[in-house]
């Protein structure tokens, strides 16, 4: 993903989704399918430049500026409350379950 990928502000931020808590119900596929994607396992992935799903745990993909209302959707939407958006530089998180 070659585009802008700071938030209003100017910071950077990254996604990644927590499988433990992922309940499976896609509704990250359906808001940001460029982002996330469902495994054959029934869990939701983040997606790497290449388009492949990147399963190790933690694994952070940036979030495009384009994408940024489609991924918070998703972040606030998803039932298993497993999507975390963090600011690259300090990594605290912006939108998802921690959030302040």
């Amino acid at each position: 993903m070659t585009v802008q990928q700071e938030a209003p502000g100017g910071k950077a931020l990254e996604v990644w989704i927590d499988q433990d808590l992922c309940t499976g119900d896609g509704i990250c596929a359906q808001y940001a399918p460029e982002v996330f994607e469902l495994d054959i396992d029934g869990l939701a992935y983040v997606k790497g430049a290449d388009e492949e799903l990147l399963q190790a745990p933690g694994a952070t993909v940036p979030v495009p500026l384009p994408l940024l209302a489609d991924v918070v959707d998703s972040a606030k939407e998803c039932p298993g409350e497993c999507i975390h958006v963090r600011r690259v530089q300090d990594r605290v998180e912006v939108y998802g379950p921690e959030a302040d």
